[in-house]
Order: C-alpha cells, then structure tokens, then sequence
C-alpha cells in the first residue's frame, strides 16, 4: 500500500524518544519530509543524523517558544509525541506540582503545538493531517496514574474538538492509545511481578508493545488510507481496553 506521504512535511514532537524515533523511521520509510523536534539539541542530534533530516528545539508548553518555532514551516502534517509521564502515586497522595507538570507538557502542549501547526497548514490549503499520541490511561483508569490519565483525557478531547473545526478545512486529527511500551523509563514500575502479572493477565494479546507497534498505526492514520477517518482514539492496547 502506498502512503501518500511523498514529499510531505511532517514535523514529529517527542522525536528523540524510542516512540518518536521509530515514527520518524516509518515516516522517512514512507517517503515524508520529516523534521524532528525535541526539548533541547542533544535530544535530537542522533535521530537526525540517523535520518538526515532537520530539527528544531523548542519546549511545546512555552507559547511564545512554539509560536516561533512553528511560524516559518511549511506543514503538511503533525505528531504530537511529546509528553512527560510524571510519577505514580495515588490519589491521596498526588503532588500538585506534579499534576500541573503532566498537563503542561501533554495536555497544553498537544494543544500548542496543534494550534500552530494548524495556522500554517490552514494557510497552506492543502489540507493535512495530525496524529497525537495520547495513551490507554485516557481511556480507563489505572491505579496511581491520575495526572497522567488526566492529561493524556486532555489529549482526545483536543483530538475531537480540533478534527470538528479543522475538518471543513480538510485536516484530519486523530489519536492513538497506546498500552505500556516496556522501556527502561517503563520499567521502573511495570517491570514489578506485583504490576505486571495481573496487567498483562488481563490483556487478550497479553505482551508488551513494541515502538514499531505504536508508531505504525500512526503512520496508517497520516496516510491516504486513513483519508476519511478523524476525531478517533486508536487503542493500540492488545485488547486492554475492551474489558
């Protein structure tokens, strides 16, 4: 299947991490002229060079960061991998700061970077696409994780309402839903007998995922096939999410 991509400009967030770097690979693969954005340089220097490909550094909770960063490119599309993952802790004992943290670098800056990027893409008129990357804890609760699933709930409400307003503009926004990728970020909590054994007894495929499954589906939903699909949450969960 051809993706439709060739040639496209399609500028990935979160680009440096294991996720964001295998949606760059795909993207590339696929023929779309990627750029990759990170926080900083450093995060960004080994996926470009990898590649060949440009990047830009810019924080996306920073308003006036994004904005500069955005104003001069000429986008065709958008990942928002981008996000802080927090701390597990519960309910009762969640820190604030902690929480406010979360929803800056995934609710507000998917919201950021989404209201740029669209600027520029509505000004283009050629249509396009947005992918974002929220997360199976929007979707259901999990013990511990309230500032994450919050932020992440965030996520497919700007999924939904931008594909209502982009849509008569011929932007497509969607999201996917991952389960947990076993990273050694990840595994710091997941890897725990105690954690994973039921987790994982409660999923139908009953295995972590794996970046290239995360990142695929993506691809799938910038590309022509996925041409009269928006306002989705994808779960790329293993079933997780059917219980």
């Amino acid at each position: 299947m051809t993706h439709g991509l060739n040639g496209r400009s399609i500028l990935v967030t979160g680009a440096g991490g294991g996720i964001g770097g295998q949606i760059v690979a795909q993207l590339v693969q696929a023929g779309a002229e990627v750029i990759a954005a990170g926080q900083s340089p450093a995060e960004i220097e080994e996926v470009c060079r990898l590649h060949n490909i440009r990047g830009i550094a810019f924080d996306v909770a920073d308003e006036d960061g994004v904005r500069e960063a955005l104003g001069g490119l000429d986008l065709w599309g958008l990942v928002n991998c981008a996000g802080y993952g927090g701390q597990v802790a519960p309910l009762t004992s969640a820190s604030t700061d902690m929480f406010d943290r979360v929803m800056a670098a995934n609710a507000r800056g998917t919201l950021l970077t989404t209201k740029y990027a669209a600027q520029s893409m509505i000004e283009a008129g050629r249509g396009g696409a947005i992918v974002n990357v929220s997360s199976q804890a929007a979707l259901v609760a999990l013990d511990g994780h309230i500032s994450y699933g919050a932020s992440k709930a965030a996520v497919d409400s700007i999924t939904r309402v931008a594909a209502l307003e982009l849509g008569r503009h011929n932007i497509r926004v969607n999201s996917v839903n991952p389960t947990v990728v076993m990273t050694k970020m990840s595994a710091s909590y997941w890897a725990r007998p105690e954690i994973a054994d039921p987790f994982l007894a409660a999923m139908p495929l009953g295995r972590w995922a794996t970046e290239p499954e995360i990142a695929a589906p993506v691809v799938f939903l910038l590309s022509e096939g996925a041409s009269m699909i928006t306002g989705v949450s994808l779960p790329v969960d293993g079933g997780y999410t059917i219980r």
